[in-house]
């Protein structure tokens, strides 16, 4: 079966993205879904780069892009059977990885934000920052968005589209600042090289994701960010040590203080214990989901 993005947004409801996606992290944390950091091959002027999967016993996959500047970049995800190596199902196209992203992000506020959390500010008004509002609508009840780009004319029309197709209250606001000031939980999702927010604008209790750059050099938070924070979690700490340049917090006491998300959602580490708490979640698109959500789909 081979899905185009027209498939896979027909096909892949956020509910069911979210879900599957809380399976594939806790089987990640089980051992059952292997999910080694990605690899790259130097092609002069950009990379083509591999995340690969398995879940013992059923399948195995991939998942192939480029980073060359100029193409569009049109991602293949794979999944093979894995008894007989037959291809079960290929995804071609750019939406189910930001989908997978942001499930990845759902997942992680339902585990560490407040249960009373309706407020969203989002930093950055691209398609991650929709897809992290598509998936996060469905683990908590939000009642307003603010979001702020750079460009006034792209937020506001974010911010119309996500009234229209959400009926959320939403508005555009002048910065970054003001998206974040107050909010029950904040999303930074930039291509931004420098931070974009200060910490002391999250709120005590606030729940914050990273998106964007997070290597040494060209990263959209600092450690600052993450110090502030009373719980910091990732989705994969292999992943936070296999970047190059490295990761943003190697080197750093932040970065040891990083728990896998897997193991909060297992219950073999605390999560959020109070409500004042602020809790931070560093995403780095743990290795072998899009196969996971591909092999669902297939199935």
């Amino acid at each position: 079966m081979v899905l185009t993005d027209a498939d896979i947004r027909d096909r892949l409801t956020a509910e069911d993205a979210v879900a599957w996606t809380r399976e594939a992290i806790l089987a990640a944390h089980t051992g059952r879904l292997h999910t080694p950091p990605r690899v790259h091959t130097e092609l002069g002027g950009g990379n083509l780069v591999f995340t690969t999967g398995a879940l013992t016993g059923e399948w195995y996959g991939y998942r192939s892009y480029d980073t060359f500047p100029t193409d569009p970049g049109g991602q293949l995800v794979v999944v093979h059977d894995w008894h007989t190596g037959t291809v079960r199902g290929v995804a071609v196209g750019n939406e189910l990885g930001p989908r997978r992203v942001g499930a990845i992000g759902a997942v992680a506020v339902g585990a560490l934000a407040r249960a009373d959390a309706t407020t969203l500010g989002l930093v950055g008004a691209g398609a991650q920052a929709w897809t992290q509002l598509w998936a996060i609508a469905t683990v908590r009840p939000l009642t307003s968005v603010a979001v702020f780009s750079r460009d006034p004319v792209r937020r506001n029309a974010f911010a119309a589209r996500v009234s229209e197709e959400f009926g959320l209250p939403t508005a555009g606001v002048a910065s970054a600042q003001e998206a974040v000031a107050g909010r029950d939980i904040v999303v930074l999702a930039t291509n931004s090289p420098v931070p974009v927010i200060e910490a002391d604008w999250v709120a005590p209790g606030a729940f914050v994701t990273t998106l964007g750059p997070k290597l040494i050099g060209r990263a959209e938070f600092g450690p600052g960010l993450i110090a502030r924070a009373d719980v910091a979690v990732t989705d994969s700490i292999d992943q936070t040590r296999a970047y190059d340049p490295p990761f943003v917090l190697v080197g750093t006491p932040q970065h040891d203080r990083l728990i896998n998300l897997g193991a909060v959602l297992a219950g073999d580490a605390a999560g959020r214990t109070s409500l004042h708490q602020i809790t931070a979640f560093c995403s780095v698109g743990l290795a072998g989901t899009e196969a996971y959500l591909l092999a669902k789909l297939v199935s």
